[in-house]
């Protein structure tokens, strides 16, 4: 089987070097940029598996880069921060970011998160036989992760698209939060919940749905959301 190709981009040595030893050791094929150039590179060049993202690079802004990968790609991206501060975890997850370990780190734990990352992104969508589910306008093709919302295609990230089709399945029925995390994520997610309030306020803003008014996704005050059901679109449109 051949080894998941994992582009690294962090210019501290001190990180990438013991990092990298310990990919190779998991039958990992880890690739080092040492800059925001570099990584861009060698993505375009090489399209990884899954790609490490330092936020704070020599020549540049990893969000920055994660922008550019986001503009072409799903690739999971898991961002690398020395920030412990809420904010700068949630805008990373506001870019596409699938998930963030915060320095220092250990190697087990991102490798754990690392292969959590990869068994989600190439999972078959649970629950439906259908390649296509539809409610209202709205429309998701499981096999190629297309979206489109009336003649409007969405770009979601993975995480998105994973959250979008559990509420979509469930159209009418509340999934609770806990729910959400445990699919989405993973049951042993070490990170805040902000993270799920974070991707839904994105799915609701690409959706173009009014948060304090909205007609896809609804909050459930302490328990989850609930998406409309086929039903009360049709309704609301009349």
């Amino acid at each position: 089987m051949a080894r998941r190709r994992i582009l690294l981009i962090e210019d501290e040595e001190s990180i990438s070097e013991p990092l990298a030893a310990a990919l190779r050791r998991e039958a990992f094929d880890p690739v080092v940029a040492e800059t925001a150039t570099e990584g861009v590179e060698a993505f375009r060049t090489r399209p990884p598996d899954l790609v490490l993202l330092d936020l704070m690079l020599p020549d540049g802004d990893g969000r920055e880069v994660l922008r550019q990968i986001r503009m072409s790609s799903r690739t999971p991206v898991i961002v690398l921060t020395a920030r412990g501060e809420e904010v700068e975890k949630v805008v990373g997850l506001e870019l596409g970011a699938d998930d963030y370990v915060v320095k220092p780190f250990g190697a087990a734990e991102l490798i754990a998160r690392i292969r959590a990352v990869l068994r989600r992104s190439n999972a078959p969508a649970a629950g439906s036989a259908a390649s296509t589910i539809v409610v209202g306008t709205v429309h998701m093709n499981l096999d190629t992760h297309a979206v489109t919302k009336g003649d409007d295609q969405l770009d979601l990230t993975l995480k998105e698209f994973e959250l979008l089709r559990m509420l979509i399945q469930e159209a009418g029925k509340v999934v609770t939060r806990t729910t959400l995390m445990d699919d989405v994520w993973d049951p042993n997610w070490y990170g805040s919940t902000k993270t799920l309030d974070v991707h839904i306020s994105s799915l609701r803003r690409k959706l173009g749905d009014d948060p304090v008014q909205p007609r896809y996704i609804h909050t459930i005050r302490g328990v989850g959301f609930r998406f409309s059901s086929a039903q009360e679109l049709a309704d609301a449109s009349v």
